[in-house]
C-alpha cells in the first residue's frame, strides 16, 4: 500500500485497520462469551414467558448452536485481531525508511522544477513574494 500510494495512504490504512480491528476484536470476544453464557444459563434452567426451559429443550438446542459459533469467536477470532494489528504495524515500521527514501526522491524531482523566490523588506510588516514556475 505504501509503495503504490505513498506514506500518507499507508498511515490512513493503518489508522483504519487499527480502529476497526480493535472494535471487531471486542465485538467477537463479547459475542462469543454471551453465546457461551446463554447455553450455560439454559443448562441451569431459564423461565421464558412463564415456562421453564432446561437442558434438552428447543431453546437449549438453539443456544448450543449459538455456542458453536461463539466458541471460535471468543477463543480464536477475537484474540487474533490483536496479532493482526501488531503485524501490520511492525511491517509498516520496517518498510518506513524505504518509503521515506522513495517519497523524498519524488518530492525532490517535483520541487526542482519550480523556482520560488521570496524577498523581504527591512520592515517586518511588508513581505513581497515572487514565484517563477516553468
Amino acid at each position: 500500500m505504501g509503495f503504490l500510494l505513498g506514506p500518507e495512504a499507508l498511515g490512513g490504512f493503518l489508522a483504519g485497520a487499527t480502529v476497526s480491528g480493535v472494535l471487531m476484536g471486542i465485538f467477537q470476544n463479547n459475542a462469543g462469551g454471551a453465546w457461551d453464557n446463554a447455553k450455560k444459563s439454559f443448562e441451569k434452567g431459564v423461565e421464558i414467558n412463564g415456562q421453564m426451559y432446561k437442558k434438552g429443550s428447543e431453546p437449549h438446542k438453539a443456544a448450543v448452536t449459538g455456542d458453536t459459533v461463539g466458541d471460535p469467536f471468543k477463543d480464536t477470532s477475537g484474540p487474533s485481531m490483536n496479532i493482526l494489528i501488531k503485524l501490520m504495524s511492525i511491517v509498516s515500521l520496517v518498510i518506513a525508511p524505504t518509503l521515506g527514501q522513495i517519497n523524498s526522491q519524488k518530492e525532490t524531482t517535483s520541487v526542482s522544477k519550480n523556482k520560488i523566490e521570496i524577498k523581504t523588506n527591512p520592515s517586518p510588516i511588508f513581505v513581497t513574494t515572487t514565484a517563477q514556475l516553468k
